[in-house]
């Protein structure tokens, strides 16, 4: 009789810890939805910028394909912009990637346009390097140069500046590259082979170039490394202990154009999106113009461009 009451108060004891924990976890997922909703209220903005409208006929403008009533997803293209922002100075876009991810093909396409790369300002009237469009017009003129430049429409954006990027990083447990070369950048040692960085080395690793063989091209090429590896852990984060660290650190540091439904969508559609990715490289020449160098970039290689990114989204 005592075995059977044993049993009975034990079982009655662990059901009321299950519930309690199942209480917790509740309330835990309650509030991490909120700060996951607030925090997403925090960084949106909205470009004021109308829908670009291609030269090429083929191209249809869509403005919010990833919107959560779609009936199927859609594919989308979005800018990601480090800027390094400094004190009374809005900066210059240091890093300029375009994705371009096809959830009916299962795949990512992305690319760097170099910073120096020599293109119109739109909205400014000149000729300049296109990292320079962020100084003169914030987003709105950073969005419209680079649908110029490439004829092709961009659906969203993702701002972070550098201090937030070198953050995120190290929340998300540091990133993993193959560094094609062995070098020593501010006083940093990077050896040649797999190397796993934190935050601050991960900044340091994407800025050389000067001691590049392949200049700009090598930067861009251990750029896209660290944004290939941050996409697959982002896609695979299963520790929920780091989300309040990450939305804290988005809420300071990044700005973006898509809403919380839209969040919501891309990660319930579009996570298989990651699977396969592929790089393009921007091909060009130096050139120097009044004293300035600039990377130019022929009508031929932005129309190649182009036809990649809209045989990509194609179905």
């Amino acid at each position: 009789m005592r075995t059977k009451k044993t049993a009975k108060r034990i079982l009655l004891g662990s059901a009321i810890v299950l519930g309690i924990a199942a209480i917790g976890l509740a309330g835990y997922a309650y509030r991490l939805y909120n700060s996951i909703e607030e925090t997403a209220s925090i960084i949106y903005e909205e470009p004021a910028k109308p829908v670009y409208q291609s030269k090429d006929p083929e191209v249809k403008p869509v403005a919010k394909p990833a919107a959560a009533n779609a009936e199927q997803p859609s594919p989308f293209t979005i800018l990601v912009m480090g800027v390094d922002e400094r004190k009374n100075d809005r900066g210059r876009s240091d890093t300029i990637i375009v994705l371009s991810v096809n959830p009916v093909k299962k795949s990512t396409l992305m690319f760097n346009i170099p910073r120096d790369t020599k293109t119109a300002i739109i909205g400014r009237g000149t000729n300049d390097k296109i990292n320079h469009a962020y100084a003169f017009g914030g987003i709105e003129m950073s969005l419209q140069t680079v649908e110029n430049f490439l004829d092709y429409p961009i659906n969203y954006y993702l701002k972070v500046n550098m201090e937030g990027f070198s953050r995120i990083i190290d929340l998300m447990g540091g990133v993993d590259v193959n560094n094609p070369f062995a070098f020593r950048y501010q006083g940093e040692d990077f050896r040649q082979g797999k190397l796993h960085l934190d935050g601050e080395r991960a900044l340091l690793y994407s800025r050389m170039r000067y001691d590049d063989p392949q200049g700009d091209k090598g930067r861009n090429a251990r750029q896209r490394q660290i944004l290939k590896d941050l996409m697959k852990n982002g896609a695979s984060l299963s520790s929920i202990t780091k989300i309040d660290g990450l939305l804290a650190a988005a809420g300071d540091h990044v700005k973006t154009n898509l809403t919380f439904d839209e969040m919501k969508t891309l990660l319930r559609d579009y996570r298989p999106s990651l699977e396969r990715l592929d790089t393009e490289e921007i091909k060009g020449s130096g050139e120097i113009s009044g004293g300035i160098w600039y990377f130019r970039v022929s009508e031929d290689e932005k129309a190649r461009l182009h036809d990649a990114l809209k045989n990509h989204q194609a179905g």
